[in-house]
């Protein structure tokens, strides 16, 4: 496989030599941000940081462990079952062949058979009996009874369990003529015929340290620019459109196929796109472009931003476990062409260099039968929303004040996304962290409690310089890493990236899907979070995915949102 071609067919490289020996393209180094969420400077990168998940050991929970292999055996739950049926009734047979021959020789024949089926038919009019006259005649076997005993409490765990199971997913891939270099974009920017230079420069400095690569996708109405100097972007409802259909029909018709599911078979359509929302709705557009069944239960959400996705699917999920066995397709993604901003508003400029075109299909079911061909169970959704101006604002669509449309970026955004994640966090902790970190979870809490009555107490006293003499402790950030196998954190720039990565205590592998997926595709917003886990699934040779593995999945958005997803491979 050569460069070029595999630059064609395939979204992420692979990271050593291929089976022919030959060298092929291998991920992009660590790119340490200078954002205010930075690890470090260039340079200071530790030699001993582990590079795959086989160079770092860490003490995973035991129990989790089987509870996540209690997921994947419970996906062959039918073919449990029905092996358990085919168990209780050659038990019961066994028993009437007993009670029939005792000793004897038993001969096959007709006449044997019928005898047999004949005391079989008995032994169920007398177990009715018994019932109705609760007279408490032991009709069946002990290994009867315990085998009918563990089938009711199988298929009880199996009901309680009210499972997600995720049957398939699809990303978009841009055609070469939508992909864009640095000097690309940067062309694109000047022929637009409304910056000045200063917001020019002040673009390709934010590009230069994006973490984006040379080949992302821009759509058509805006990559047109670089066909003609005098041509400029166009941001018309049916460039928009155009783009919204290129990108949603692909994903759809991916998912669907990958889970041979029939369009007709689907009974919820959920669709989220922050900054597009037209008439008739994205939603429709699906629908009659696809043939979905005319009381398919539609939501197009909007405005929610890069969070969106994770939202989308747990309104799925609640929709799903509302009423009978469905299945639902959830669609994320974000439409660039009428959204291009032509200002010279610094706060604005941010979104001109870091959003790409993307998308991406998943198809959900609730039927416990799909267990045996889904791809991963939804274990659980956390969503967080913030509060105040300061968080209601700082990612805030509006115009500057020579009255061009676009999205701001707050600097506070920094500081607000860093509270949000710790509330998600502190909600999602409960759920998924062994009981040893909850343990010094409440520990760190108490200790910091007492200290601070201590001291207030001193304070009162007058005894200020003993108060000041008393340990300092900090809050207790539990590790993760002992419960989540897998991070997809979402590609909203190499600042965000590193953040998290240095807050949560991650090593680079942890990163690297969200580092490759910003690389090769940009921020795609909400869809970004499945390039992530395609990246995983289909490319990752530092932590390969096993059945069992846990994935977390985490995204911010307007509003300000925090939300968290966490699957379980089976």
């Amino acid at each position: 496989i050569t460069k070029s071609r595999y630059r064609q067919n395939q979204p992420m490289p692979p990271q050593n030599r291929n089976e022919t020996g030959m060298e092929v393209e291998r991920p992009i180094h660590r790119i340490i941000s200078r954002g205010e969420l930075s690890v470090g400077s260039e340079g200071n990168e530790s030699v001993s940081t582990p590079r795959s998940a086989k160079e770092y050991k860490v003490r995973k929970s035991s129990l989790i462990g089987m509870i996540n292999w209690v997921h994947v055996i419970l996906t062959h739950a039918p073919r449990l079952f029905a092996f358990g049926i085919l168990i209780l009734f050659a038990q019961i047979v066994h028993q009437v062949v007993h009670d029939l021959f005792a000793d004897n020789d038993v001969t096959f024949s007709y006449e044997t058979l019928a005898v047999v089926a004949s005391a079989i038919k008995e032994l169920f009019v007398r177990l009715y009996v018994a019932i109705a006259e609760s007279d408490g005649h032991a009709v069946f076997s002990p290994a009867v009874k315990t085998t009918a005993l563990i089938l009711v409490v199988g298929a009880w765990m199996v009901r309680r369990d009210n499972p997600i199971y995720l049957l398939s997913f699809a990303t978009f891939k841009a055609p070469d003529e939508w992909k864009c270099s640095h000097d690309d974009i940067m062309e694109m920017m000047k022929r637009q015929k409304c910056f000045n230079e200063e917001s020019l420069g002040f673009m390709q400095r934010i590009l230069d340290r994006s973490g984006t690569g040379p080949a992302t996708a821009w759509p058509p109405g805006i990559v047109r620019c670089l066909k003609d100097e005098n041509t400029k972007a166009d941001r018309s409802i049916a460039a928009s459109r155009k783009e919204a259909e290129t990108v949603i029909f692909d994903v759809v018709g991916q998912a669907l196929k990958k889970a041979n599911v029939k369009p007709r078979e689907i009974d919820v359509l959920v669709i989220n796109c922050s900054l597009f929302s037209p008439t008739p709705s994205l939603c429709a557009m699906v629908v009659s472009h696809f043939g979905l069944r005319s009381d398919v239960e539609t939501y197009n959400l909007s405005g929610m931003g890069c969070s969106a996705s994770l939202i989308s699917i747990d309104l799925a999920k609640k929709l799903l476990s509302r009423k009978g066995l469905r299945k639902a397709l959830v669609v994320s993604t974000e439409i660039i062409t009428p959204n291009l901003y032509h200002g010279n508003d610094r706060g604005f400029l941010i979104q001109n260099t870091l959003f790409r075109c993307g998308g991406a299909a998943m198809v959900l079911s609730n039927n416990w039968l799909d267990g045996r061909r889904a791809w991963y169970k939804l274990l659980h959704t956390v969503r967080v929303q913030g509060s105040g101006e300061t968080a209601y604002e700082c990612v805030y669509e509006t115009e500057d004040k020579n009255g061009e449309r676009g999205v701001r970026l707050s600097k506070d955004i920094v500081k607000v996304a860093g509270k949000t994640m710790e509330k998600n966090f502190t909600m999602l902790g409960p759920q998924v962290l062994p009981l040893s970190e909850q343990a010094l979870v409440v520990w760190s809490i108490i200790v910091r409690f007492v200290l601070r009555q201590i001291s207030k107490t001193l304070i009162s006293y007058g005894a200020e310089d003993t108060a000041a003499k008393l340990p300092s402790v900090k809050p207790y950030v539990p590790d993760f890493k002992r419960c989540i196998d897998h991070f997809c954190i979402h590609a909203g720039g190499r600042a965000v990236i590193d953040g998290i990565e240095k807050n949560l205590n991650l090593k680079e592998y942890h990163t690297e899907p969200s580092r490759m997926t910003l690389y090769h595709y940009g921020n795609t917003s909400s869809s970004s979070i499945w390039y992530e886990l395609e990246y995983i699934q289909e490319q990752q040779q530092t932590n390969p995915l096993k059945k069992g593995d846990r994935i977390m999945q985490v995204a911010f958005g307007s509003g300000f949102k925090c939300t968290s997803g966490v699957w379980i491979k089976v």
